[in-house]
């Protein structure tokens, strides 16, 4: 009998370097170490498939890097995994060869993630990237030269030193690619990373200089016919019916249950969270003995699932039903954002309401979802 999960995330830790920005679960190098990892990998599969679906909506590779995961253990492991309608991989642009590019779409990768950042060889260097923005253009063009119709590019603002006329050159290199997906992320100094500590303080004094900069991301791509979907995140809004939205992050946003795999990997299912442990010693050892491998639990009541549902779904252009947001919402709040143009109730012809957040709402995004909570 199968389950009810239609989602997958894998996570694949190795990197060539770590960012100093960086705090995910990173391993650098370990190229000995891969074989190892993926064997682990569908140790774990084994033992959580009867969580899945029969069919699965979307897989993610993520990281790490997983394109710097050794070929032909990226290949196996592929290969194992369930299929499903969106499968998508993260990569930087170094790791992109045509060999590669040709791999992942033999294998059945519908969508490449690629890590482009900036392309401003001096932002470049503060954020550590290897790839140059040639390197950048090369692998895009690897993908597509592999058929790749579906490739979303990654992008920063708020980089130390980036003035707005390198922020719109940046913009502007990105329309040139064309590519249907774009993530627009302002850069955050993590607590603990390398970055925080170099330039947290420069940060702190240029972020009133940039509260325009994300406007000028917006403006941009939408006069490019990009939809501000979610709140980093931009589609083409395509004629012929695809819909280009993440649609992995999608089930993230909408409140969807999915199974996480790989060290520091997140689960959420029902009325639980499982965090698996960073350590990859104590993964591998524990999968090596068919066991599950060392995690967090955490348990979800409703109220917790019903105040995630509406910080998320407040995120997306679409808003959530007012029937699903009605457990954490304020009405004295809500009154008061609705006032301030914030957000707005929208009904359809069966008389259910929608919230949904106005653009200057979605700007300010996080405050208004607290004034929101009850």
């Amino acid at each position: 009998m199968s389950g009810h999960v239609r989602h997958l995330y894998v996570h694949l830790p190795f990197c060539a370097h770590r960012c100093g920005y960086c705090d995910f679960v990173t391993v650098v190098g370990r190229e000995g170490q891969h074989g190892r990892y993926v064997d682990a990998l569908l140790a774990e599969l084994e033992l959580e498939h009867g969580l899945l679906a029969e069919r699965l909506e979307t897989v993610f590779l993520g990281g790490g890097t997983p394109t710097f995961t050794d070929g032909r253990e990226l290949r196996r492991l592929l290969a194992a995994l369930p299929s499903a309608a969106e499968v998508t991989v993260e990569a930087n642009p170094e790791t992109v060869t045509p060999a590669l590019a040709r791999l992942l779409r033999d294998a059945g990768v519908t969508r490449v993630s690629l890590g482009a950042q900036s392309f401003q060889p001096d932002l470049l260097r503060v954020l550590e990237r290897r790839a140059s923005p040639a390197v950048v253009r090369r692998a895009f063009y690897h993908l597509r030269d592999a058929n790749f119709d579906n490739i979303s590019l990654d992008l920063l603002h708020g980089i130390p030193g980036q003035s707005a006329a390198a922020l719109a050159a940046d913009i502007d290199e990105a329309l040139a690619l064309a590519p249907e997906h774009i993530s627009y992320y302002e850069l955050e100094a993590k607590q603990g990373t390398r970055f925080a500590h170099a330039h947290g303080a420069e940060l702190v004094r240029q972020a009133e200089a940039m509260e325009g900069y994300f406007d000028l991301v917006v403006e941009r791509l939408n006069a490019a016919g990009y939809r501000w979907y979610e709140t980093a995140n931009f589609c083409l809004a395509e004629a012929d019916g695809r819909d280009l939205r993440a649609q992995h992050n999608l089930a993230y946003w909408l409140g969807r249950d999915y199974l996480g795999l790989g060290i520091g990997a997140v689960s959420t299912l029902g009325d639980q969270r499982r965090r698996n442990a960073p350590r990859l010693r104590a993964y591998l050892g524990s999968l090596a003995g068919r066991e599950a491998p060392p995690r967090e639990v955490e348990a979800l009541d409703a109220r917790t699932r019903a105040e995630e549902r509406l910080m998320l779904g407040l995120r997306l252009d679409t808003g959530l039903p007012l029937s699903e947001a009605r457990r954490s919402v304020d009405d004295d709040a809500l009154g008061r954002v609705e006032r301030l143009g914030l957000a707005t109730l929208s009904a359809d012809g069966n008389g259910r309401r929608t919230l949904v957040l106005t653009p200057r709402g979605r700007r300010l995004g996080g405050a208004v979802t607290v004034e929101l909570l009850a």
